[in-house]
């Protein structure tokens, strides 16, 4: 590797530790209060350097809301997109959202649980499933209300889709504040939880409640055998 090579690996490994202190701190106390200043600081550099990656606090901010949700499409685009029939991917998913904010719970709280400024779409980012997660979404639904697969008197794509969102974040989020809660409420197992959350919201669209409750208990089994597989693959 030569000179400039390793000047440019240096500079981005620096960038994304300036986004990954700063989402910390976010999450933590949320936009209002946190500065550059103190940004740096956590990463033990000056202000300087990090004027010299993004131009402001916003920028910065816009910058690391842009990385999270493109990793959150992406697994969707990479988990769901080839994967079985409507209902088969509806169920897929669910899984892929509430598996998103269990291993990424400070991405998660900073996308949907903070308050931050806008951040406008680059262009063709809007449409695009691979950068913005909600149209995947909203595709999948249009996809299972044209095959007929929905109730019939569900007619809007947005607002089915939305309502869908609503319920799987309404886990994701209850998940997240569990451990300020717990003395308060006996918490069922998070894996019974989030199976009966997405039960019931795909029970609460279809048409055939037992059909696509069938594909998710099948689609849960088969994603736990996999995980079994892969953990046993990784302790040999």
């Amino acid at each position: 590797m030569g000179i400039p090579e390793r000047r440019e690996r240096e500079r981005e490994e620096l960038r994304q530790k300036i986004l990954k202190a700063a989402r910390e701190l976010l999450v933590k106390r949320g936009y209002d209060a946190v500065t550059m200043r103190e940004i740096a600081k956590r990463i033990e550099y000056s202000a300087t350097a990090l004027y010299k990656h993004f131009t402001d606090k916003d920028a910065l901010v816009r910058e690391l809301c842009r990385q999270d949700f493109a990793a959150f499409a992406q697994a969707f685009v990479s988990d769901v997109a080839a994967s079985g029939d409507p209902v088969e991917r509806l169920a897929r998913a669910g899984l892929v959202y509430l598996g998103f904010a269990e291993q990424y719970p400070e991405q998660y709280r900073l996308m949907f649980m903070t308050e931050l400024p806008p951040t406008p779409p680059e262009e063709g980012e809007r449409n695009d499933p691979a950068r913005n997660a909600y149209i995947f979404v909203r595709g999948l639904v249009d996809e299972l209300m044209r095959g007929g697969l929905l109730r019939k008197e569900l007619t809007d794509v947005d607002l089915v889709a939305q309502t869908v969102w609503a319920g799987v974040h309404g886990a994701a989020a209850l998940d997240l504040i569990v451990p300020k809660s717990k003395d308060w409420l006996d918490f069922r197992a998070r894996k019974e939880r989030f199976a009966a959350a997405l039960d019931m919201v795909s029970r609460s669209i279809a048409k055939d409640p037992e059909e696509f409750s069938r594909v998710l208990r099948r689609t849960l089994e088969q994603t736990e055998k996999n995980r079994g597989g892969t953990a046993r693959k990784g302790n040999a």
